[in-house]
């Protein structure tokens, strides 16, 4: 019987060809169950060790260094998962080849062949399990209880023990903590630790966010003892030092609801023409330092949560909406960055150190573009007029200097404003429109962001970049067939620039799937992540960027914010010993930003399907305007416009047999020769808003429930008009008095 040391020899030996367990047997001379059982188990403790893995026909190969770590993720179809490795590249792994790894497992994987371009893999090994609580349904069947998983990505039932239920119902949302992942031989097992309520219920939706993504909600009690010994104001002792700024015209521009204020700015315009743009940024670095429990919190957050009616902030209230937070007419610590324009858009000059301000006043956005419009609830700011239009005129001009650049300007996005209503229910949804004032802080942010960059990347000090890389020509070939089917045409070099998508966005600003356009045009670029390394931005069309203007809500502007600080300190010459301690810490850093920025998006992307999916479901057959966005062999996707709410029209559901042209991406009706497009406005009746899975389901409603829907519209618009005349005649009639009309005829 062979030791394990010697097995070890024959896998590693140059003759060795790959044997199944029988050929290992025969080759080792094994006859007796005993030994034969004895090398099943040692070999089985080779794959274990990653030494040796087991391939689809039986034998049994040596590793051969190609075994890597990494993060295994699951797709929603789940025929398919990725791991992402430890280095940032990605490995394709068929479903049937993950060895009972689930999503989010820390895995090791063996390369095996080629998917397309990415490399193939095989789960050799599950190193640590990602997921230790999910939400889910709690089920019975007979005698049997369970837990769905809200997550597609989780395709499993998980069998919960009669004493583990926890009081649960039927029906009810729970939260779910695993206690027997799957394996070859058992089921995954749970047991329910809380029970939320009904599915339908609103106040289950923040919990559900909260535990499928993992979010920090309470912040630690060390964290909040810490903060606890920090003053509710500015000492002057703070102040000692610093540029002061108190008594200039600086303000806050944001939304109406926004309590962090991170940024304050000024303009000004000088004798020779050109101007100031003044960027005052929290100087969060000032309070939260290195190696503190509130530090150590806010790294492991790296970035506050925006949900549509909460934030999961990165920092205590007591600092983000408090002492950080650029407070109307209150002393507040900052990083100053003063730059002079020219008329071209271009910083001719510029300073940045530590300052203190006082902001004048705080703006809303809404108060601000109402101004510029010259709508009457825009008055109240008459006072600072001069300033007002003096940053749009800086604003113009630096978006146009951006436009000859060939920067992508006229992406909005489809971002909504989800009202809700005291219980939680959403009651509407109102598409988020941009005005002016939006665009002149992004304006004035992008340019802060790119000076700051400029200075680490021409003094060549280690530093934290926000990088976007060049897209995929292949991903940009499938835009271009998509715009294809629509009947745009696209000019695509192989090189391409951030122009030509610029101006397939101009020509394309008044298209009926002009939203759809953009989401897929944003598909076709790589996301945006952080690196020390400086690549560029590819939609800014920017040769160095980063972000500085958020320290309260995200880690990596409190990051350069220290950088910052530490190049003014040693004057740019920090020591080599210092610049690779920074090196090593900032690989570590930006990549751990990156993926809880990613984990922040998709939570809030998850919050606002569920406010989604709760507001359609009081709207289950009612008919609405929809455009088709994409087509498919099993029917077509469609969303209702403004409200950007999507949903399937199952092929089933049509009134004829329907052949999928992949092509042209068509449906064609066999008998009745009806044709489905991408584009085609329809109107379609919504049947179903299933808040488990996450799907809404439309279907084209009938002749007779269209014209039903016409009687409806007419009624409504007569008694709309009756309701105006009613209300002109029961309007009462200025009596003239006499002395006025003795003194008119006088």
């Amino acid at each position: 019987m062979p030791k394990k040391t010697e097995l070890k020899k024959v896998f590693k030996s140059a003759d060795y060809t790959p044997m199944t367990f029988k050929e290992l047997c025969r080759y080792f001379g094994l006859n007796e169950d005993k030994q034969k059982q004895l090398l099943k188990s040692q070999l089985s403790e080779l794959i274990e060790d990653g030494y040796i893995f087991k391939g689809d026909d039986g034998r049994y190969r040596l590793s051969k260094g190609n075994l890597f770590t990494g993060v295994i993720e699951f797709t929603r179809g789940g025929n398919l998962t990725f791991v992402t490795t430890e280095d940032g590249e990605e490995i394709a792994v068929p479903i049937e080849k993950t060895n009972y790894a689930m999503h989010k497992d820390k895995v090791q994987v063996q390369v095996i062949g080629k998917w397309y371009e990415l490399p193939e893999g095989r789960v050799v090994k599950i190193l640590e399990h990602g997921i230790k609580r999910f939400v889910g349904v709690f089920q019975t069947r007979g005698q049997f209880s369970f837990v769905i998983p809200d997550d597609p990505k989780l395709p499993y039932e998980f069998s919960v023990p009669i004493e583990e239920i926890n009081g649960a119902k039927p029906g009810m949302k729970v939260v779910a903590e695993i206690t027997r992942y799957p394996s070859v031989k058992r089921s995954p097992e749970a047991k329910i630790v809380e029970v939320l309520g009904r599915v339908e219920d609103p106040a289950t939706d923040f919990p559900t966010v909260v535990v499928k993504h993992n979010l920090p909600v309470q912040f630690p009690e060390d964290v909040l003892k810490e903060v606890a010994e920090f003053p509710d104001s500015v000492p002057e002792s703070d102040i000692k030092g610093r540029w002061d700024f108190r008594e200039e015209i600086i303000v806050t521009i944001d939304g109406p609801d926004a309590k962090d204020f991170d940024d304050a700015v000024q303009v000004k315009k000088l004798p020779n023409g050109n101007y100031i743009l003044g960027v005052h940024i929290a100087d969060v670095a000032h309070y939260v330092k290195p190696g503190t429990a509130l530090d150590n919190e806010a790294y492991t957050r790296a970035t506050s949560v925006y949900l549509a009616d909460r934030v999961i902030p990165m920092l205590p209230f007591k600092l983000s909406n408090g002492l950080c937070s650029l407070v109307q007419g209150e002393d507040r610590l900052v990083m100053s960055l003063i730059m002079e324009i020219d008329k071209d858009g271009d910083v001719v000059n510029y300073k940045v150190g530590n300052g203190v301000i006082r902001s004048h006043r705080r703006l809303v956005y809404d108060d601000v573009n109402a101004f510029l419009e010259g709508r009457p609830e825009g008055d109240k700011l008459k006072d600072l007029s001069e300033h007002i239009y003096l940053m749009r005129e800086l604003k113009d001009i630096l978006r146009e200097n951006r436009r000859r650049r060939g920067a992508i300007l006229d992406i909005e996005g489809d971002e909504v404003k989800i009202i809700l209503d005291e219980k939680g229910h959403a009651v509407d949804i109102v598409p988020r429109k941009r005005g002016e004032s939006e665009v002149i802080i992004e304006e004035f942010m992008i340019k802060a962001n790119e000076t700051v960059a400029e200075i680490f990347h021409n003094a060549n000090i280690p530093f934290i970049y926000r990088i976007h890389e060049t897209p995929d020509f292949d991903t940009l070939l499938q835009l271009r067939n998509y715009l294809s089917a629509i009947g745009i045409k696209m000019k695509l070099p192989q090189n391409v620039h951030p122009r030509v998508l610029q101006e397939l966005l101009e020509k394309t600003k008044d298209h009926p799937l002009r939203s759809s356009i953009q989401r897929l045009l944003v598909r076709s670029m790589k996301r945006a992540v952080y690196s020390p390394s400086n690549v560029g931005h590819f939609g800014l069309a920017s040769e160095a960027y980063t972000h500085f203007t958020s320290p309260i809500r995200r880690y990596p502007d409190l990051i350069v914010h220290r950088l910052l600080k530490l190049y003014l300190e040693k004057e740019g010459a920090i020591p080599a010993k210092e610049m690779k301690k920074i090196e090593k810490y900032l690989a570590k850093a930006s990549v751990h930003c990156s993926k809880r920025e990613r984990v922040a998006d998709e939570a809030e992307w998850d919050y606002d399907a569920l406010k989604k999916i709760d507001y359609i479901s009081n709207h289950i057959g009612e008919i609405f305007d929809v455009v088709v966005t994409s087509v498919t062999k099993f029917g077509m996707f469609v969303e209702i416009p403004e409200k950007y709410i999507s949903g399937l029209i199952h092929i089933s559901t049509l009134d004829d047999y329907y052949y999928y042209d992949e092509v042209k991406s068509m449906l064609f009706g066999k008998h009745t020769g009806t044709i489905y497009k991408i584009g085609d406005m329809l109107k379609a009746k919504v049947v179903k808003a299933d808040k488990i899975r996450m799907e809404i389901n439309f279907e084209i409603p009938s002749e007779r429930e269209l014209q039903k829907l016409k009687e409806n519209q007419k009624r409504q618009e007569d008694i709309d008009k009756s309701k105006k005349s009613k209300s002109k005649k029961d309007k009462p009639k200025t009596k003239k008095s006499k002395a006025t009309k003795k003194n008119k005829k006088g």
